[in-house]
């Protein structure tokens, strides 16, 4: 189901918590709301799940306006057909995993074949072995899932996920992005993902959409985003990069496309060790170049005060 939002805005007060902003999704799609904390993320999320009422602007669920402003449509959260999936879990101690997935079904009233839907979304999420337990007997990542169950198994238009991953461990972390994606494409479910990482973000979007004090500043698909920033908060917030000499922070190099070897479309940089950092694969150096601080990767270690030439090719250095 499709995701359309035009001129959305919301203010606190004398705060304006979130300009004017357009965004579209379509059906399958994962959008990801990416930023620092405080850019306007969750305030976005909670208007288009009704859980704040917008200043202006119109949003539209698989083609259905369910706020407008002009109009004076505000459709219930109820109504929505939204599955949210929150950071905290957000389980009934009391209730057995069966129960907490079963929730949303018994309080719409959808109890047609009610345990074979939850036991189908248990066994998505691969859970289905321990319906009967308690929340509190399950790890962090089992509980997860079990939101992510109870989120898909009302047959939702559209799935909010508010930084849903950021309590796990790094390992299982990963785990789980492999398993939601894998999870909402099969289910066909269109999404909307608030997180700070930008990794995740880029591991897992079809499109990103960057945020920085309630604005939206570049909307596209990760490769875009990435290879293509078109604003310097972004350039800066999504990966690392090194800023050309004389260039006032318009002219960008990422930190993997610093050459140590001369190449024929390469330009020169020179440079002065400072520290390195072994990383595992490879050590990232820090350097001066021009006064200005330089990051970059080397196989082998580089001492402190030595100098050396660095190259960036033309085609790899981005213009803003």
């Amino acid at each position: 189901m499709s995701l359309s939002l035009s001129a959305l805005s919301k203010s606190y007060q004398d705060t304006q918590a979130l300009q004017p902003c357009s965004l579209s999704l379509q059906t399958g799609q994962l959008g990801a709301l990416l930023g620092p904390s405080g850019c306007g993320k969750t305030t976005l999320l909670k208007l288009i799940a009704g859980l704040e009422v917008p200043d202006q602007g119109n949003i539209a669920i698989a083609g259905q306006t369910v706020f407008d402003y002009g109009s004076g449509v505000n459709m219930a959260v109820a109504k929505r057909r939204l599955g949210m999936v929150f950071q905290d879990f957000a389980l009934w101690p009391h209730l057995s995993v069966f129960e907490n997935v079963a929730f949303g079904l018994r309080a719409q009233g959808l109890v047609s074949q009610l345990k074979h839907k939850v036991m189908q979304a248990l066994e998505q999420v691969q859970l289905a072995h321990l319906a009967e337990r308690l929340p509190a007997q399950l790890s962090g990542g089992q509980q997860q899932r079990v939101s992510l169950a109870r989120a898909i198994v009302t047959e939702p238009q559209l799935i909010l996920l508010d930084e849903p991953l950021s309590a796990l461990d790094a390992k299982l972390r990963e785990s789980m992005q492999t398993l939601l994606m894998q999870v909402l494409k099969e289910n066909g479910l269109t999404a909307v993902y608030v997180t700070h990482d930008q990794s995740e973000a880029m591991a897992m979007a079809d499109q990103v959409f960057v945020m920085q004090q309630g604005q939206i500043v570049q909307q596209g698909t990760p490769q875009q985003i990435y290879s293509q920033p078109s604003h310097p908060f972004v350039a800066d917030f999504i990966g690392r990069s090194n800023v050309l000499p004389g260039s006032q922070g318009r002219r960008l190099l990422r930190v993997e496309h610093v050459l140590l070897e001369q190449t024929k479309q390469a330009i020169a940089f020179e440079a002065t060790v400072r520290q390195g950092l072994y990383q595992g694969s490879h050590y990232l150096i820090e350097a001066e170049v021009a006064d200005q601080r330089w990051l970059f990767h080397s196989r082998q270690p580089m001492a402190g005060g030595q100098n050396l030439t660095l190259y960036g090719e033309n085609h790899q250095i981005i213009e803003l």
